[in-house]
């Protein structure tokens, strides 16, 4: 790697010299103690005393001093000259005599206590230096971290090239260190058979690495048996049982991330030291990436048979209804003389045959139905399916080990011995095989089919109840596959005990828990006795507007009234938007990236350094194409760039790393703008849905009649701030719940905006979230539909509550189960530090733990009674509170305008996004990236033309520019 590639000449002269500072900084780094006035004093001339001051302040603010001292920023030169009582201008002549300007560094180092590089110092960053390439590649970030080490160490940083010479140094340790810890792996077998992946098969149409990259676009039976093939290929290379565990995640998964994107021949032309690595890490992940995907189009698969059962069901208990008028009328008529007490019980029988008629009662009992099962016969119309099940279900459970905690033992036996009479072709169950683990809605089938001696129709319905639990139990974590990494078993995503215990009171310190449970619940217990004082209030006044009971002690919530939006703000509204330019998109992220330079971040996987001239233009023009929907093929017929240039631009820089790291670029810009206080200080956030139709079969689509009139569509789950910038997306399949996905977003927070409070609609208030979201310090602030009807907890006793919150405590209708959060708190503790630090998503934890079915698991049932416990809490603040609800109110408006802001942008075809999962992550996030450059723009030009309005005269205040809605 040349050195001199890493940065352009702009960046090195950036790197080399003073960058602009902010308010924080300045009053942080740029205040002067007594000790410090007296050292720099010491050198007596007034140019000397003030560039020594500002070699010493500068030096913990950048880790080294630049060369050009009188350069410094104009408001430090300022601060530090209004401190020492020295003109700026003395500050001209400092540091003629560079040995004057070193001499003086010297002496600020030793009075700091700073270091300069030595012997020892390199040694020390070196090793650093490598430690980080085995986890990263790319020399900014290198580059960067070295900085930030040797910040934190106090050693002065050297020079740029001096150490970029060391990142590469770095990175080639870190590529023969690689070769040198797989090189035992890599028999003469093992590397023939990986070289036979680059190699086109006939049968295949393509090569094996190729064939293997492309995922499933829908669960059909044909795509499970294809899974299952690949599956097999790679266990015939014994991908399942490769250890790379001698290398880091980051360092397999950059090498994986290389290895996707080169063409067969381009491996093959690399040496085999960095050939196999990158072949070994792709074989290792697509062990574990296809059993994921075969699994999870097995769970497809069933749930598609389930919700088709579901509908028919429906439809039959419709026409049954229909069918049943007469009789109900019958029945009516009946009922009207059995139940009349004035009637004579020796005249019913008389009045039943004249009045209501035999003909009528004989007809009806002609018409009589058998009666239904408890499920309304929904495993009756799965049984029709069963065909289609046998289809892909065998060949699923001969492949796949399954495993289980405790109660599932019965499930597990029963798909043990599912699979043998798969394998044998057998028909008949044996006697004494398990059915503990059937539904009670279900048992009545095999009773029936058992008493009338149908073994085939009893096979069939024990079988269908084998494999939805089978399924089931793999949704909710009770049932899981080793090698997996969807389906592993949830505890080992959550820290072990050994290495929670040294962490516990750091975590508790750094989330504000108590690490004792009787002091977090009497902390909680505080917090709602004050929410429920302020509802006792409220409800006091009987205001008929306001929150209030009736008499028969029904809440009523009122629907909160429209906001007064003062005539001057739709005046400035008007006036903003009549002065703002209308520019062409491609204007807006030029400028933008002239501002924030996120197209920097938009890094080659490869790490390659070196970008062209016209990188920059084709990063744009994909990207643009990407958000609007636009496609590669229609922009490069408008930009006149061939198509293969920019198909390669998207394939090689364009990854969702690498956009949320440009994203973040752009969000942290914006929230730095003076203006976008005026919207809110970053603290609350907001999420929620959005549909798009997707082009094709995918296996995250469903149909969507209410979003989606025409095909399949997908959900977008988005997190939008108070300032109006958006962060994380997620697409999701579209009927799975978004609650799971809403505090991976806060924690997943990679940008400068401080998020400590999240608002939903009804989808997000799960007690789950409730707890979660505490226990890692965060505020969940829902919408709660039909929030008078939710269950409220108190946590004495009834009368107790009662005495005190005369009104307000007649709602709180449950007492909390204490001693059941006091005893598992330290897991809980345990959970919540899982999250945060990564080693588990809330996804995976609300999604399985919490959905588990395991009634001896004392930690779900636990996280729920925390939970209702935090949302009694909230419930009464919200109650309390109507500015509160306001708030929210207002916060989920804010995600409502960005939704049509994305909506306008995706255009073309009808805005549909890809087949592939990859692929609709890439296009969200381009669809992100551009929205929130956007409301960047949107909010320096209004924030130029309010200046103009007041230079003009005119009056703007604050509290005006937060009330109008953002220009986007």
């Amino acid at each position: 790697m040349a050195t001199q590639d890493v940065f352009s000449a702009e960046e090195l002269s950036r790197l080399r010299g003073f960058p602009e500072i902010n308010r924080a900084e300045l009053v942080r780094y740029f205040t002067l103690t007594g000790a410090d006035e007296a050292f720099v004093r010491r050198f007596r001339m007034g140019r000397n005393v003030l560039g020594v001051a500002v070699q010493l302040c500068t030096l913990p603010w950048l880790g080294f001093v630049p060369d050009e001292v009188p350069t410094a920023p104009a408001a430090v030169v300022g601060r530090l000259s209004q401190q020492l009582g020295i003109a700026m201008g003395e500050l001209r002549g400092y540091g003629e005599r560079e040995q004057t300007r070193t001499d003086h560094l010297r002496e600020v180092a030793g009075y700091a206590g700073w270091r300069s590089m030595g012997t020892a110092e390199w040694k020390d960053l070196d090793e650093f230096l490598f430690a980080r390439a085995m986890e990263h590649d790319s020399p900014k970030l290198l580059f960067r971290l070295a900085c930030e080490y040797l910040l934190s160490s106090r050693v002065i940083r050297p020079g740029v090239i001096l150490l970029l010479r060391r990142v590469a140094a770095a990175r080639a340790r870190a590529r023969t260190q690689t070769w040198a810890r797989v090189r035992h792996l890599l028999t003469d077998r093992r590397c023939a058979e990986l070289d036979l992946l680059l190699v086109p098969d006939a049968n295949l149409g393509r090569t094996p690495l190729a064939w293997l990259g492309v995922g499933p676009s829908s669960s059909s039976p044909a795509a499970v048996r294809a899974e299952l093939e690949k599956l097999a290929y790679l266990r015939r290379l014994d991908a399942h049982t490769l250890d790379l565990s001698m290398l880091p995640a980051e360092r397999r998964r950059f090498l994986a991330g290389v290895g996707r994107r080169l063409t067969g021949q381009a491996l093959q032309r690399r040496e085999p030291e960095r050939r196999y690595p990158i072949l070994l890490t792709l074989l290792a992940q697509s062990a574990v990436d296809v059993l994921d995907e075969t699994l999870l189009l097995f769970d497809q698969a069933i749930s598609g048979r389930e919700a088709a059962a579901e509908q028919k069901v429906a439809a039959a208990l419709a026409e049954r209804a229909k069918g049943g008028e007469n009789r109900q009328a019958l029945l009516d008529e009946i009922l009207t003389i059995v139940l009349d007490t004035g009637i004579g019980d020796e005249q019913v029988g008389t009045l039943l045959r004249t009045s209501v008629g035999l003909d009528r009662m004989r007809a009806a009992w002609a018409e009589r139905r058998e009666r239904l099962p408890r499920d309304h016969g929904q495993l009756s119309m799965m049984d029709a399916s069963m065909s289609y099940l046998r289809q892909f279900a065998p060949a699923v459970l001969a492949a796949v080990r399954f495993a289980g905690g405790p109660g599932t033992e019965q499930l597990l036996q029963a798909v043990s011995l599912l699979a043998g009479l798969y394998a044998t072709g057998a028909r008949k169950v044996p006697a004494g095989a398990p059915v503990g683990f059937v539904p009670a809605t279900w048992a009545g089938y095999l009773v029936a089919a058992e008493q009338a001696g149908d073994v085939t129709a009893y096979r069939r319905y024990w079988e269908l109840a084998v494999l939805v639990g089978l399924r089931d139990g793999l949704r909710s974590g009770d049932v899981f596959v080793p090698g997996s990494r969807r389906y592993a078993d949830p505890a080992s995503f959550l820290l072990t005990p050994e290495a929670w215990a040294p962490q516990r009171v750091e975590f508790c310190h750094l989330v504000g828990k108590p690490v004792e449970a009787v002091d977090a619940l009497a902390q909680a217990d505080e917090e709602l006795h004050i929410a429920l004082a302020d509802l006792e209030s409220q409800l006091a006044k009987g205001d008929p507007g306001e929150v209030r009971l009736t008499d028969d002690g029904e809440l009523i919530i009122p629907p909160l009234t429209a906001e007064d939006v003062p005539a001057e703000a739709d005046a400035v509204r008007a006036e903003l938007a009549g002065v703002l330019p209308r520019v062409p998109i491609a204007s807006v992220l030029v400028e933008v990236d002239a501002r924030t330079g996120f197209t920097d971040h938009l890094v080659h996987a490869g790490g390659k350094v070196n970008r062209p001239a016209e990188l920059k233009r084709n990063l744009l023009y994909v990207l643009i194409a990407e958000a609007t929907n636009m496609g590669l093929s229609a922009m490069a017929e408008s930009c006149g760039v061939p198509y293969d240039m920019l198909a390669w631009t998207a394939e090689w820089y364009f990854r969702p790393e690498t956009l949320e790291a440009a994203n973040a670029a752009v969000v942290n810009y914006h929230h730095r703008l003076p203006f976008t206080q005026a919207f809110g200080a970053g603290t609350l956030s907001s999420s929620d849905g959005q549909r798009f139709p997707v082009k094709g079969r995918s296996i995250t689509a469903r149909h969507l009649s209410r979003y989606v009139p025409r095909g399949q569509g997908d959900s977008t789950c988005t997190h939008v701030s108070d300032q109006h910038s958006t962060v994380d997306p997620k697409v999701i399949v579209a009927t799975a719940p978004e609650a799971h996905y809403v505090l991976d977003g806060l924690l997943g927070n990679a940008t400068d905006l401080p998020v400590s409070e999240h608002a939903t609609d009804t989808h997000g208030a799960t007690l789950a979230n409730f707890a979660l979201f505490d226990l890692v310090g965060k505020q969940l602030s829902p919408r709660i539909r039909d929030l008078g009807k939710i269950t409220l907890y108190r946590t004495g006793p009834n009368a107790d509550v009662l005495a005190r919150y005369p009104r307000a405590g007649g709602l709180l209708t449950r007492r909390l189960n204490t001693d059941l959060i006091t005893s598992t708190w330290d897991d809980l503790l345990r959970v919540a530090a899982s999250v945060q630090g990564g080693h588990a998503t809330a996804a995976l934890v609300v999604g399985k733990l919490c959905s588990s079915k395991r009634q001896q698991n004392a930690l779900t049932s636990a996280i729920k009674e925390y939970g209702a416990l935090r949302r009694t809490v909230y419930a009464a603040r919200y109650l309390a509170d109507e500015t509160y609800r306001r708030r929210i109110s207002r916060q989920l408006n804010k995600g409502e305008n960005l939704h049509a802001l994305r909506r306008c942008l995706a255009y073309a075809g009808e805005g549909a996004l890809r087949r592939h999962h990859e692929q609709q992550t890439e296009q969200m996030w381009c669809r992100t990236l551009v929205t929130n450059a956007i409301v960047c723009w949107s909010t320096e030009y209004h924030s130029l033309a309010a200046g103009a309005l007041r230079r003009d005269g005119r009056q703007v205040d604050d509290e005006v520019l937060a009330r109008l809605h953002h220009p986007t």
